[in-house]
């Protein structure tokens, strides 16, 4: 199925955002539609919208006669869509005020300010979990670990605000000190960090070629130049005549929609990459064909972190058999949103379809079960990577049973000695 380079977003925020934005909205709709109040209800609503909105006015005017101290229309206006959105019960659709909205924009070249992990609120605590640390960010060289939830800010209990609230705390210019209360897991006292922040450019590829003719390419994130980055990096390793290859979706919380399929469709030839539901309308996204590695032993190493196009990517290599899943379940987020610019600067956030993986399953609260499950065990070396270590020997394990196959199966049909397998 043909596509056109939408701008929708798979990506974990809203449920999942970015300290520093970066991750939060590069790549969600920044359109010009701008809400309108004359705009007929939607699913065969037929209440004319003046006389739905006479209690809102009444409010406000009642408010504005009778509260006992000053008033801001401003705030009074984005308290109405702020409530507005939650209504839905979606936790990634919402408003974001113009501050924020224009830090979103910021984020959108791929450079920002701030400590590198996104977040998700905590229901239990009010505070912030750190769902994923971005490699060599202010957060990791701190410390800061997924899973961690900040309670306090510079001494600050932040567990009374919002997602926004907190994350205007959080961030702020490189150089500059925050301090952040955590609560970590299975520990109950408040854990301190300095983080000095820090203006970060993520690089979304990173590749090397491991022994035993192993190829390792880690993916940070699916923005509009990751599709380019990991074809060259996969042709820089000849990824297709490796031994084994590891694809690294640890800790990334997402992104594009159509960079996801044409991520997918450079390990497969043919196949459903994706299946998009939405009201009244279901896609089925094929493999775009051309693909730089569709025959290499493949693992994909996945972790909590690994959220919305990196779960569709798992997903997908799962349901075809075209790679064994090693890690932990993800993070469980199946929806694809849009987001559009307010006149007043601001913007939303909608959720405007679901996903499923080609067999027609949702990770929706649920996630990408691993084929191999194995979880991280923190270490004081950055080259002790258990999981990494795990995945390695999947492929090696693979690559035995080939060779045993091979032989079996060409003594009996041959004189000739069996080749090595590649």
């Amino acid at each position: 199925m043909q596509y056109s380079r939408v701008v929708r977003k798979l990506s974990t925020t809203g449920a999942v955002i970015t300290l520093v934005v970066m991750i939060f909205v590069a790549g969600y709709v920044m359109g010009a539609g701008h809400a309108d109040g004359r705009v007929q209800a939607q699913n065969d609503q037929t209440t004319d919208t003046d006389d739905l909105f006479v209690p809102f006015w009444e409010t406000w005017d009642l408010l504005h006669d009778n509260y006992v101290d000053p008033l801001d229309d401003n705030t009074l206006m984005e308290g109405a869509l702020i409530g507005m959105m939650a209504s839905l019960g979606d936790p990634h659709s919402s408003y974001m005020d113009p501050d924020t909205f224009a830090r979103v924009n910021e984020g959108m070249s791929g450079e920002y300010e701030g400590i590198g992990a996104t977040v998700q609120q905590d229901e239990l605590t009010g505070g912030l979990e750190l769902v994923s640390i971005f490699e060599g960010s202010p957060a990791k060289a701190a410390g800061l670990r997924s899973g961690d939830v900040i309670i306090e800010v510079d001494g600050e209990d932040i567990t009374g605000l919002t997602e926004s609230e907190i994350i205007a705390l959080v961030r702020g210019p490189a150089g500059t000190v925050v301090r952040l209360g955590m609560l970590r897991p299975g520990e109950t006292d408040l854990v301190q960090f300095d983080v000095t922040r820090d203006r970060i450019n993520v690089s979304s590829v990173f590749s090397r070629l491991l022994e035993n003719n192993i190829g390792y390419v880690r993916l940070s994130q699916f923005e509009f130049e990751s599709t380019d980055a990991l074809r060259e990096a996969l042709e820089e390793l000849d990824a297709n005549n490796l031994s084994g290859l590891i694809l690294d979706l640890r800790n990334n919380p997402g992104g594009y929609l159509t960079t996801a399929i044409e991520v997918g469709s450079l390990f497969v030839e043919e196949g459903t990459i994706v299946i998009e539901r939405g009201p009244g309308v279901e896609r089925n996204y094929e493999a775009l064909g051309g693909a730089v590695a569709p025959d290499v032993p493949m693992v994909v190493l996945v972790d909590q972190g690994s959220a919305s196009a990196s779960e569709l990517i798992a997903g997908a290599l799962q349901d075809l058999g075209r790679a064994t899943v090693v890690g932990m379940t993800t993070f469980g987020k199946g929806s694809v949103q849009t987001w559009r610019e307010l006149s007043n600067g601001g913007g939303v956030r909608i959720t405007i379809s679901r996903w499923y993986t080609p067999n027609g399953n949702s990770v929706s609260e649920i996630g990408i079960q691993p084929n191999v499950e194995i979880a991280f065990e923190p270490s004081d070396s950055e080259d002790d990577d258990n999981q990494l270590r795990a995945a390695i020997e999947v492929l090696q394990q693979a690559d035995a049973t080939v060779h045993e196959d091979t032989a079996v199966e060409t003594y009996s049909g041959s004189a000739v000695e069996p080749e090595p397998a590649n």
